[in-house]
């Protein structure tokens, strides 16, 4: 099991990235800390593949609002080949409309209970092998969009430990669950008043 990181022992690396996911990140060592600002040239996806280089068999979790085949097809392929020992998709429950088929793909592959409906924006992965404990995150998607990105990497430390925390307090909603359920398991209310959330009921999350 890997050991967990003081954050005085990080080696705090920030770069500006034209290259690979392989290339921003480098060599992965015990206390990584990385920032980079990029052009858009590589995905929350990519990031994930290029990590899973270097951690060995990994148990990894993505948070994003919507998922594409890709992704999926990506991480089914990491399964076979052993990379991948399980995965957990926490995604915004607006996509259960709009991604349903590839939704019921994820937990084709994965589980049943590998996937957790939320209502969210954040964009984030975490990746659990014998070595290292990743948590990624940045201002892109799982796909690429060629524009200005931020990415963070760190190994260990509280980051890390309160986004697992998160996860495993989420609960395992059906998939026709409540919009009630779904802020109730986000627990958005808590950090809000009553009167703010009224201006966003009856929104709808996806456009027809």
């Amino acid at each position: 099991m890997a050991a967990p990181s003081a954050p005085s022992a990080r080696r705090a690396k920030a770069v500006e990235s034209f290259k690979t996911a392989a290339d921003c990140i480098g060599t992965i060592e015990p206390g990584h800390s990385l920032f980079a600002i990029t052009r858009g040239q590589f995905s929350m996806i990519d990031a994930v593949l290029a990590c899973l280089d270097q951690s060995g068999p990994s148990d990894v979790s993505l948070w994003t609002w919507t998922v594409a085949e890709y992704e999926i097809e990506c991480l089914e392929r990491l399964r076979n080949d052993g990379r991948v020992r399980s995965a957990t998709l926490v995604i915004d429950h607006g996509a259960r409309n709009k991604n349903a088929g590839l939704i019921r793909q994820w937990k084709s592959t994965f589980g049943a209970d590998s996937v957790r409906y939320v209502v969210n924006h954040s964009k984030i992965a975490t990746i659990r092998s014998d070595k290292f404990k990743l948590l990624l995150r940045g201002s892109m998607n799982l796909n690429f969009n060629p524009r200005f990105e931020q990415f963070d990497l760190t190994e260990g430390g509280a980051d890390y430990d309160l986004v697992k925390q998160i996860e495993s307090e989420l609960p395992i909603l059906r998939d026709n669950a409540t919009g009630a359920d779904v802020y109730k398991a986000s627990r958005v209310a808590e950090a809000f008043e009553p009167e703010q959330l009224d201006f966003f009921a009856g929104i709808k999350v996806w456009a027809k």
